[in-house]
């Protein structure tokens, strides 16, 4: 018999790590497995909150994110007044895989995951600075408005990297009139110009779109929204949004940040101002380093991880921000050897 061809240096390291893994007691879960999860603690409603109206909190579930999404859940009920009146929207691309994860952290949870079809945006996604901002599902925020049900007149949008840290019913609360489809903390000191590229603001025609606003064009981040779907559907705003969307992968190309840039195109210098205290963004650091970043001077009502540095990530490698460990408290992920080098997330 020949002698055993030689492993690459590459080959031999991987064996090596292999060998010391299952040696150690490591334990190796297929691709398609999602982790393990906690059961939360049961939040009931007070005394006072037989009046209170139901509030609706859209969020998208994937395997990158639940771990995030689920964190998200767990503070909003844990500082909710009327824990009991939120009803949560999921959006997910497979929502049978993920509604047995949600049902075992909360056992009463009231929610509904309803299906996001990656087909509508098929062929509207052009590559971003980041690959996670190119996923079907990071668009999905523009289509609640028709994959929701009728009856649901008004949601709150939440990204899946984010803590809230006071009453939603206060953001709920957010007066909307007279006729504002969507309400948000907007930044006016950013450099709005910086959102798109020079052959935008070269181009004869396309910054025209920006004039005749009610206010300047601002900022805002799209991971925190409150959103009037009566209002979006009668305006046709899936259809502005996805026509800019064309523009992009067809035309020219106008931006660089995913999703966001469409919905600045559109509603900027439209948006109902919130407080800044509710998305003290940026926490993940930029899109390419993700490098440990300070809160927004002022009050906090809600920490929000955009950018590439994730908290459970960065606490995961050893190596966490500072603020990260604000998010800890709401990571539901069971500690039983499911979260090491090979962890899904």
């Amino acid at each position: 018999m020949p002698p055993p061809m030689p492993l690459s240096p590459y080959l031999a390291a991987v064996s090596l790590l292999l060998a010391a893994a299952f040696s150690s007691g490591w334990t190796f879960y297929a691709a398609a497995e999602l982790p393990r999860f906690r059961e939360a603690p049961a939040f009931r409603n007070g005394p006072g909150c037989a009046s209170a109206p139901t509030i609706h909190i859209a969020m998208t579930l994937d395997a990158t994110y639940l771990r995030g999404s689920l964190a998200g859940v767990l503070s909003i009920l844990r500082h909710s007044s009327c824990p009991e009146s939120i009803s949560f929207n999921f959006l997910a691309t497979r929502p049978r895989r993920f509604r047995p994860a949600v049902s075992a952290s909360f056992p009463s949870l009231s929610f509904d995951v309803y299906r996001f079809d990656p087909a509508l945006v098929r062929g509207r996604i052009s590559s971003s600075v980041r690959r996670a901002l190119d996923q079907p599902l990071n668009y999905a925020r523009i289509y609640l408005a028709d994959i929701l049900p009728r009856s649901v007149h008004r949601v709150i949008y939440f990204d899946s990297d984010l803590v809230v840290v006071d009453d939603v019913a206060r953001l709920w609360a957010t007066d909307l009139s007279p006729d504002h489809v969507l309400a948000a903390p907007e930044y006016c000191h950013a450099n709005f110009t910086s959102y798109f590229t020079d052959r935008f603001w070269s181009d004869p025609v396309y910054p025209d779109a920006l004039n005749g606003r009610r206010r300047s064009p601002c900022y805002f981040n799209t991971g925190v929204m409150v959103m009037d779907l009566e209002r979006w559907r009668a305006g046709g705003y899936t259809r502005k949004l996805e026509a800019w969307m064309e523009v992009q992968k067809r035309e020219a190309r106008i931006y660089e940040l995913g999703s966001l840039p469409p919905f600045l195109l559109v509603f900027a210098g439209e948006v109902k101002g919130v407080e800044h205290r509710w998305n003290q963004h940026g926490l993940g650091g930029d899109n390419v380093e993700g490098l440990c970043r300070d809160l927004h001077p002022g009050p906090v009502s809600l920490l929000h991880w955009s950018g590439k540095g994730k908290p459970w990530l960065r606490l995961d490698a050893g190596r966490p921000c500072q603020l990260d460990a604000l998010w800890a408290p709401y990571d539901l992920l069971r500690r039983d050897g499911r979260d090491g080098l090979f962890a899904d997330i």
